[in-house]
């Protein structure tokens, strides 16, 4: 297993109950005490779509991976679901020796953070959810911005991206061609399968038994994940508390990273009995 030098990241392949994944693992700059960050990625996104935020959190270990079928991870042979992810994202932290982790999760990996946090409940100390919706029971999005965002142009074809990108991400402005340039398209069947994995998928029945402190954040302006499913997990979770920026899109941690970071740091920073006095 290699560890990360620095804050540049260290990828490994690794392979956890039979299914061959990509990691990456940023290590803390300096031993500030801080827990490791677990990050599920977005539907069809690679390790890299997110890696600038990884590398702003310098305080802190980072870990992430990519899907079976996306970024450099191999197809999957057969489909999987939410609760073998969790259990693999479980087994890959005891390999890297991080026995209690914060767990970060954004559109399609808040789905799994959800997961994982229920799965996993003693291994995670809050919980960030992030333009993401409890399965489902969510609030559809814009079907203009849905359409688009199923079809597999927008990660093939960087005019199409460029042309529907507000359509796609709502208020992201300024560095939309950066970040078109850190996707790679999935593979076929790993994106196939990574919509598989959550059908007929929802947390909302098991919600309102979780107690991990958790940050909603959500874009007012998000074309594919509309701000009231925000509401309906702050309404859901009991210890929870939700973020809101107004002019933000479905990318709004890209758009919006400075005042979203500063949202991240000081939720994870503040001490449990504070952010319960919150919630």
């Amino acid at each position: 297993m290699i560890m990360a030098q620095g804050r540049e990241p260290v990828y490994s392949m690794e392979t956890v109950d039979g299914r061959t994944l990509r990691v990456a693992v940023w290590r803390a700059t300096k031993g500030s005490g801080k827990l490791p960050i677990l990050f599920f990625n977005g539907i069809g996104a690679n390790i890299e779509a997110m890696a600038p935020m990884a590398e702003l959190i310098d305080d802190r270990d980072f870990i992430t991976y990519d899907m079976p079928g996306i970024g450099g991870s191999p197809d999957p042979v057969v489909p999987y679901n939410a609760i073998l992810m969790a259990r693999i994202a479980d087994l890959l932290l005891d390999r890297f020796e991080m026995p209690l982790v914060d767990v970060m999760g954004v559109s399609w990996g808040g789905a799994m953070a959800q997961q994982f946090a229920l799965q996993n409940n003693a291994r995670v100390n809050k919980l960030i959810l992030v333009a993401t919706s409890a399965g489902m029971l969510m609030v559809p999005g814009n079907p203009a911005a849905l359409l688009k965002m199923a079809d597999p142009r927008r990660y093939i074809d960087p005019e199409f991206m460029a042309k529907h990108f507000k359509t796609l991400y709502g208020g992201m402005v300024g560095n939309k061609a950066e970040h078109i340039n850190r996707l790679k398209p999935p593979s076929k069947t790993g994106y196939f399968y990574q919509l598989l994995a959550m059908m007929g998928w929802t947390s909302a029945p098991f919600l309102p038994f979780l107690k991990t402190q958790t940050l909603i954040m959500m874009g007012g302006d998000d074309q594919i994940v509309p701000l009231a499913n925000g509401k309906f997990l702050d309404f859901l979770i009991p210890n929870s508390e939700l973020f809101v920026i107004e002019d933000g899109g479905h990318l709004f941690l890209l758009s919006h990273a400075q005042e979203s970071i500063a949202a991240i740091v000081e939720f994870l920073d503040r001490p449990a009995a504070e952010a319960r006095q919150a919630a």
